[in-house]
């Protein structure tokens, strides 16, 4: 389970099919030192719109275009922020019975809610997602088609009974994935337009901690996130010695990925056979970066950026709109349920 500069533009092809997402990420956790027990954020296209959690106890937006969505709708904070209250109760909740069933008792553990739904702004196919984790490993997912939960854990199997035969709660949230969440993610787009449609350039290093290292490819500070990299030889794609590094945020709202480079069977005069290629969607040009040891910068350490936005991304993981309660589940009629174990 797991997820954020301005350059001068170059070589954009002009409008291009989009598929937006909008994202939710609740998390519980306990005895988890120096974090709050409950956070939650919200994602447009990677790009963080909201964030909640226990310490503040408000739901506050993350993007200055995010004000739009009071010029109509005065409360529509404060409501996040009574759905931010309501959910950390449950999900303390749920953190409890998963204990019991995988029959732990203290030490670190977390409860994580995802959901959200994709939009495709030229075909209008929307598809939505739900799936919940627990201590970093799938717990249950809906499968929206045939509109029952899958239980990767025997210890979920008790869960997947009880929401299945929740007919209503199922109903409910068909009509959030196909209906709900998509109005909502169109108007988050429409609000946040400009920002969210630019297009950002990268600037690629090649870094390597020590000459028996390999050697990584690295490109910071692009936009949007929709991006691939990878290294080539005499033109051809490496699929052997290479490892690849999940996009991971930037503080600016802008992402990075690295991809790495087993050298120590390369020898010295092929190395310009071999060259790293970033490909960002809606870019027409690729960014070539041709192995070279004068441009390997070799100073030992990861460069600062990549692990202040790695554990500010980690951070945001383990860190909606009339709400109605209903049992034992939090009904948002503009976000979808947070329910009980």
């Amino acid at each position: 389970m797991k997820t954020m500069i301005l350059l001068i533009l170059l070589g954009i092809q002009g409008t291009a099919a989009v598929t937006h997402s909008l994202k939710y990420f609740y998390t519980g956790s306990s005895q988890v030192p120096d974090l709050p027990d409950y956070v939650s954020v919200g994602l447009v296209d990677g790009v963080q719109i909201s964030h909640c959690d226990s310490s503040t106890g408000r739901n506050v937006p993350k993007q200055d275009w995010m004000d739009k969505v009071t010029a109509g709708d005065p409360q529509y904070w404060q409501r996040q922020t009574d759905i931010c209250v309501s959910n950390r109760p449950v999900l303390k909740a749920n953190i409890e019975i998963a204990k019991q069933r995988f029959n732990q008792t203290g030490g670190v553990h977390i409860v994580q809610y995802m959901y959200g739904c994709e939009w495709d702004d030229e075909t209008d196919e929307v598809n939505g997602f739900d799936l919940v984790g627990y201590d970093g490993e799938d717990f249950i997912v809906f499968d929206i088609r045939t509109e029952t939960w899958i239980a990767p854990t025997p210890q979920a199997v008790i869960t997947k009974h009880k929401w299945d035969h929740d007919r209503a709660n199922t109903a409910q949230m068909k009509n959030y994935f196909t209906q709900i969440c998509p109005e909502w993610l169109k108007k988050y787009v429409s609000y946040g337009r400009s920002s969210l449609l630019r297009t950002v350039l990268p600037s690629v290093s090649l870094l390597q901690k020590s000459p028996s290292s390999p050697v990584s490819c690295h490109a910071t500070g692009f936009y949007p996130d929709r991006a691939t990299m990878f290294w080539r030889k005499d033109g051809q794609e490496l699929h052997e010695d290479v490892d690849h590094g999940e996009i991971l945020p930037n503080h600016d709202g802008t992402f990075q990925m690295r991809v790495d480079l087993d050298i120590s069977s390369v020898k010295p005069e092929d190395w310009r056979r071999y060259d790293c290629v970033f490909q960002l969607s809606g870019v027409r040009d690729d960014i070539i970066t041709t192995l070279d040891k004068a441009v390997i910068r070799t100073n030992g350490e990861t460069p600062t950026d990549t692990k202040a936005s790695f554990l500010e991304w980690l951070m945001s993981l383990i860190r909606s709109s009339d709400t109605q309660t209903k049992g034992n589940c939090v009904v948002h009629s503009k976000h979808t349920l947070i329910i009980n174990f």
